[in-house]
């Protein structure tokens, strides 16, 4: 072989080492970066997972449930236990925090637990052998209720005076510490000069249990509020969906309230309101006059559509300044998942059947059959 066929050989030899020499880079780099990416995933996920797990089961279901710690119980049998009964989330997750935070001396006993404790809570009331009594006062708040009524019931169950109640709740100083505890479903929007009583709407009905004879207003508050929050909270995707602030979306519901008994109905009004909302025609719906009016009737009439307000929505378009009531659960997922019509219209007969139309002819003749 001549010298220049060897040099041309060597070269090529060395090429393909150089070449494979790359390839292996290559494979080794995109192995790390599969790996570390694999490694980051795996990390992001426990977390979230753990962070989750470390959360109460329901926030929102305080119904309280027999769970028997028997004598001799070890950690794992108590974590095992919780779980079975919707405690905790995850039993593995429970023993490592108590290993964290170096807790033991757990108490056997007949506790009684809702889903809704935090993790220090449970432990706090494991530790101390604290056994949850019944509660003392249960007060039963329905839907539909203003902040006037619910003052009221609540100065039939309590110590507390309405007048009390209703000077705590309208004091501006109270409200703006609620909105910094609760950025995610209060805002300034309640302070609005022009709304009667910033808190209403935002005080949620349910059956609440106090485990004092006479707990405070603020109290009393905080406990509804915190309600409200655990019934929006999953709901803010959908509600920003729909282009709405959480204090409009309050609203709304608090409107499909006091317009529908049954979930379909409430879907479908919502969807009656979506549309004029869209073609800027006024809602145009009575619970409002009645709030503007301050007083229940069985029957608006068309002097009462004249009352100026802020609230009424015969007189102005869009919706009105703020909630007229508080509401149900179902009634705000009716504000995120409207029924789709081509409806603007719908008038509620006295047997409480709702009755929808496309244009205002069918409208009036729909009136005229159910209500005249």
């Amino acid at each position: 072989m001549t010298p220049s066929k060897k040099d041309d050989q060597k070269n090529e030899n060395q090429s393909k080492r150089t070449d494979e020499a790359r390839t292996v880079r290559k494979i080794v780099g995109i192995t790390l970066t599969a790996l570390v990416l694999a490694i980051i995933i795996v990390g992001v996920s426990g977390y979230v997972y753990i962070n989750s797990a470390l959360k109460p089961v329901d926030p929102s279901d305080e119904e309280k449930r027999e769970v028997k710690i028997p004598i001799g119980s070890s950690v794992s049998e108590i974590s095992k236990i919780l779980e079975k009964n919707e405690v905790i989330k995850d039993s593995r997750v429970f023993r490592f925090y108590i290993k964290f935070k170096n807790e033991s001396g757990f108490q056997a006993g007949e506790y009684q637990f809702s889903s809704a404790i935090t993790m220090d809570e449970l432990i706090s009331a494991l530790k101390t052998g604290k056994v949850m009594k019944e509660p003392v006062l249960t007060v039963t708040i329905p839907e539909g209720k203003t902040i006037d009524q619910i003052a009221d019931i609540y100065s039939k169950k309590t110590d507390i005076e309405k007048e009390e109640f209703l000077e705590k709740v309208n004091d501006v100083e109270y409200i703006q510490t609620l909105i910094n505890q609760h950025p995610s479903i209060l805002s300034e929007a309640v302070l609005d000069p022009e709304i009667r009583t910033p808190l209403e709407g935002y005080l949620f009905a349910a059956t609440y249990q106090f485990f004092e004879e006479s707990p405070s207003t603020t109290k009393i508050v905080e406990k509804m509020i915190k309600k409200t929050e655990s019934i929006v909270t999953p709901m803010l995707g959908g509600i920003k969906e729909q282009g709405l602030t959480v204090h409009e979306a309050i609203t709304m519901a608090s409107l499909i309230e006091n317009e529908a008994r049954t979930k379909e109905d409430r879907k479908k009004i919502s969807g009656v309101f979506y549309n004029r909302l869209e073609d800027d025609m006024a809602l145009q719906t009575d619970p409002t006059v009645l709030y503007a009016l301050g007083k229940h009737k069985d029957r608006v009439l068309h002097k009462d559509l004249e009352v100026e307000s802020p609230y009424n929505t015969y007189q102005n378009k869009g919706l009105p300044v703020g909630p007229i009531s508080n509401f149900a659960k179902n009634s705000l997922q009716a504000v995120v998942e409207p029924t789709s019509s081509d409806y603007f219209y719908f008038v509620a007969a006295p047997d409480g059947e709702i009755y929808y139309a496309k244009d205002f002819e069918a409208h009036k003749q729909l009136v005229d059959k159910h209500l005249n």
